[in-house]
């Protein structure tokens, strides 16, 4: 007789504010391009991270990153400026979540603030092994958190026809 091996117990929901993450960077020498203007990579990268830290507060698990959708630069951020990213995880799946990341930018001299980027990722849970593991679905509550994770069935299926399309052409 072959013991089956039990399931793990379903992990409890958790709602968007449980995984918001707050960053604020400031614009220093080395992160600027010639004009002093900030590199748009570094932006990415500050984007990248706050993100992975909203999907791996929300699973509890280590979470690597599956895509990123278009990132436009609306407004330039110079050096000296101070950077504020947002994220929040506003779509669960079975192994994976989008997370929205919002990029604002102020001159502290002129006291300005002002939207700069927007982008969703998508994180993927993996176990021990690096294999895809369940996260804990998400528990939206507010109308916004509602629209967000309805929006986000909509971009998902844009990620995955854009996904088969790129394989199809390799």
């Amino acid at each position: 007789m072959k013991i089956k091996k039990e399931e793990k117990p379903a992990q409890n929901s958790r709602n968007p504010e449980q995984s918001r993450v707050k960053m604020t960077e400031l614009v220093l020498p080395q992160h600027t391009n010639a004009l002093g203007g900030i590199f748009g990579g570094v932006v990415m990268s500050w984007v990248d991270i706050a993100a992975a830290i909203a999907a791996t507060r929300h699973s509890g698990r280590v979470c690597v990153t599956a895509s990123i959708d278009e990132l436009h630069f609306l407004k330039p951020i110079k050096k000296g400026y101070i950077v504020n990213i947002d994220a929040v995880v506003t779509s669960v799946h079975r192994t994976s979540c989008e997370v929205k990341v919002d990029v604002s930018a102020e001159n502290p001299i002129a006291r300005e603030h002002f939207h700069t980027a927007r982008a969703f990722l998508t994180f993927v849970s993996l176990d021990e092994s690096g294999r895809p593991t369940p996260m804990a679905p998400l528990k939206t509550k507010t109308q916004g958190e509602k629209i967000l994770e309805r929006d986000a069935d909509k971009r998902r299926n844009h990620r995955k026809k854009l996904k088969a399309e790129l394989e199809a052409a390799n």
